[in-house]
C-alpha cells in the first residue's frame, strides 16, 4: 500500500524515523515517500500497458513541482485545470503535447498560454467555452486539439461533492448534447474536436461505473463516426480509489482487468487512450505529521488538540473524509496491523482530534479510538498525499507547513514552511490605481 510502517513501535517512512525527522523540521509537516509515488504510477502503467495509454498525472491532487518532476521523468503527462497548474507542469519538465487541460472556467489568458505552450488537448466543458477557445486560436493563427467532456449520467457512488459524471453537473455536456455539439463544432479548422473526455467522480471504489461510462462513450463514438466525425482519442479520466482504510480500493490491475478488454478494440483501430490518475498515485504516498498541544475534556467528550487542522487538511470537514490517525510511537500492543476506523486493542480511548482554527468544523476525526496520548506526542495523519497540501490555506493567519520528500534514508525539504513575513508580503506596499 505504501512505505509508512511501524518497526518495534516506531513509525518510519522508508528508512527515516519520523520522530527524528520532526525534531529537525518541526510540525506540522507533510511527508512523502518517493518509492510509493513511483510505485503507484508504475502499477497503473503496467496494468494498462496493452493500451499504450498517455497517463496524465492529475496535478490538482498533489502539485509540488518536485513530485510532478518525478512522474514527468517517468514518462507521465499532466492533467491541469488552471494556468497555475500549467506553469507547474512546465516547471516540472512535462512534455507539453502530453498535457490535457480541463476545467469549466478557463480564462482568455489561460487559453492563450496553453495554446502557446502547444498542449495536447483542451478538455472542453461547454459550447460557450468551445466558441471562445476556437476564436482565440483563430486570432492567434494557431490550431489546437480538443476533447469534449461528456457526462454519461453514471452514478459513481461517491460523495456528492466529488460526483461529476451525472447529467445535472456543472461539468461537461450530456450525451444528447454531445451529438449536437459535434454536428455544430466538429469541423472547426482552428480547434479540432478529436476526442471524448470522461470523468465520473472520485474516489470510485468499484469498476462497474467505469465500465458503464466507457460503454456509453464507445457507443457515442460509433454514432459520431456514422455522422462523419472521427474521434481518435478517448480520455477516461481518473478517480480510481485509494486505501484510506486498508485494502479499501481495488488495485490498478483490478480496474484494468475489466477496462482493458473493453477499450482494446478502440485502441487496435488506431484510437488513443488517456488516463488521468491523481489520488491513486498520491494519497498513500503522503502523510501529515502533527504534534499534540493539549488534552481537554468537555462534557462527555475528550478532545485531542493538535497543531494542524482544516487549514492544512480540509477533507474531513469538506467531504466527511476518513483518515487513519495514530501516534508515531506506540507500545507493542498498540502497533496497528491494519488501518480502520475501529481497532480491537486494549486501552484505547475515544476522542475527537481537533485543530487550532476558530471554527467548530475544524477537526481531523470525530469519535476516534486512540492509544492514550499526551502533550508533545506526535500523531500521523495517513493517506494525506492527495488533496492535502494543495487545498491548504492561511485561514486565521496560519502559515502553511513544510513538505519533505523521503528516498530511502535521505530526506529532502521540497517546500519550506511559510513564515509570518510570507503571510503579509503581498500586502507590503499599497499602490494607487
Amino acid at each position: 500500500m505504501d512505505a509508512f510502517e511501524y518497526r518495534d513501535g516506531q513509525l518510519y517512512c522508508e528508512q527515516v524515523n519520523l520522530d527524528d525527522l520532526t525534531r529537525q523540521t518541526g510540525t506540522p509537516l507533510y511527508v512523502y515517500s518517493r518509492r510509493t509515488f513511483e510505485d503507484h504510477y508504475d502499477r497503473i502503467a503496467r496494468a494498462f500497458v496493452d493500451l499504450d495509454p498517455i497517463i496524465c498525472y492529475s496535478i490538482k491532487s498533489c502539485g509540488n513541482v518536485h513530485l510532478c518532476k518525478l512522474l514527468a521523468n517517468r514518462g507521465a503527462g499532466m492533467d491541469v485545470v488552471s494556468g497555475g497548474e500549467l506553469y507547474r507542469a512546465q516547471r516540472a519538465g512535462a512534455v507539453m503535447n502530453k498535457v490535457v487541460y480541463a476545467g469549466v472556467g478557463k480564462t482568455d489568458r489561460e487559453i492563450c498560454d496553453a495554446i502557446e505552450a502547444r498542449i495536447g488537448w483542451f478538455n472542453i466543458e461547454s459550447e460557450a467555452e468551445f466558441e471562445n477557445t476556437a476564436s482565440i486560436a483563430r486570432r492567434m493563427g494557431a490550431t489546437a486539439s480538443a476533447a469534449l467532456r461528456v457526462n454519461p449520467d453514471v452514478d459513481p457512488k461517491t460523495h456528492d461533492k466529488t460526483t461529476t459524471g451525472k447529467k445535472e453537473s456543472k461539468f461537461g455536456v450530456d450525451i444528447e448534447r454531445a451529438r449536437r455539439f459535434f454536428e455544430r463544432y466538429g469541423r472547426d479548422p482552428h480547434l479540432k474536436l478529436r476526442g471524448i473526455h470522461l470523468h465520473i467522480g472520485s474516489p470510485v471504489y468499484t469498476v462497474e461505473p467505469y465500465v458503464e461510462a466507457i460503454t456509453r462513450a464507445l457507443a457515442l463514438i460509433d454514432d459520431l463516426a456514422e455522422q462523419g466525425h472521427r474521434v481518435d482519442t478517448l480520455d477516461i479520466g481518473g478517480g480510481f480509489g485509494a486505501d484510506y482504510e486498508s485494502a479499501q480500493s481495488p488495485l490498478a490491475a483490478d480496474y484494468a482487468a475489466q477496462l482493458v478488454p473493453l477499450l482494446k478494440p478502440f485502441h487496435d483501430a488506431g484510437g488513443r487512450i488517456i488516463l488521468e490518475p491523481g489520488r491513486s498515485i498520491a494519497a498513500n504516498a503522503g502523510a501529515l505529521l502533527t504534534r499534540v498541544q493539549y488534552i481537554k475534556l468537555g462534557g462527555r467528550k475528550k478532545f485531542v488538540i493538535v497543531d494542524t487542522g482544516m487549514h492544512h487538511l480540509v477533507r474531513p470537514t469538506l467531504y466527511d473524509a476518513f483518515h487513519f490517525i495514530w501516534p508515531t510511537s506506540v507500545a507493542p500492543m498498540h502497533q496497528p496491523a491494519t488501518r480502520a476506523p475501529k481497532l480491537d486493542m486494549p486501552g484505547l480511548e475515544t476522542c475527537d482530534i481537533v485543530g487550532p482554527i476558530c471554527e467548530t468544523g475544524d477537526y481531523l476525526a470525530k469519535e476516534r479510538s486512540l492509544p492514550p496520548v499526551t502533550r508533545g506526542d506526535l500523531l500521523c495523519v495517513f493517506s494525506a498525499g492527495a488533496y492535502g497540501m494543495v487545498m491548504a490555506s492561511n485561514y486565521n493567519a496560519m502559515p502553511r507547513p513544510a513538505e519533505v520528500l523521503i528516498e530511502g534514508s535521505k530526506a529532502t525539504l521540497i517546500r519550506r514552511a511559510e513564515t509570518y513575513e510570507d503571510l503579509v508580503a503581498p500586502e507590503a506596499e499599497a499602490t494607487a490605481l
